[in-house]
């Protein structure tokens, strides 16, 4: 099995920070694109930053210039720095990782999610 474990959530003010940690641990053969998704209240789920196996990152409009997604492949753990935090940033944090497992008949890719982080930024 993988786990996907979040850490580093809370309550903060505006213009404030804060590092999210996501530590993917388990039956792990490799990882390819990690990322972070959140959702606010009434709101759908959206991506806000993701991070591919090599490097290239890609953000949500909302946080660029303020988020900054990396990775340490060695620790199979992805993180996201944010700063400059406004209170439309305040959702629950949710770690995705598309994860290569090896079975019986082969290596197959699965996707997982964490079981995610409360992020509240006061005004």
């Amino acid at each position: 099995q993988v786990q996907l474990v979040e850490s580093g959530g809370g309550l903060v003010q505006a213009g404030g920070s804060l590092r999210l940690s996501c530590a993917a641990s388990g039956s792990i053969f490799s990882i390819n694109a990690m990322g972070w998704y959140r959702q606010a209240p009434g709101k759908q789920r959206e991506l806000v930053a993701a991070i591919t196996s090599g490097g290239s990152t890609n953000y949500a409009d909302s946080v660029k210039g303020r988020f900054t997604i990396s990775r340490d492949n060695a620790k199979n753990t992805v993180y996201l720095q944010m700063n400059s935090l406004k209170p439309e940033d305040t959702a629950v944090y949710y770690c995705h990782a598309d994860i290569q497992r090896r079975v019986v008949t082969g290596v197959y890719e699965y996707s997982y999610w964490g079981q995610g982080t409360q992020v509240t930024v006061s005004s």
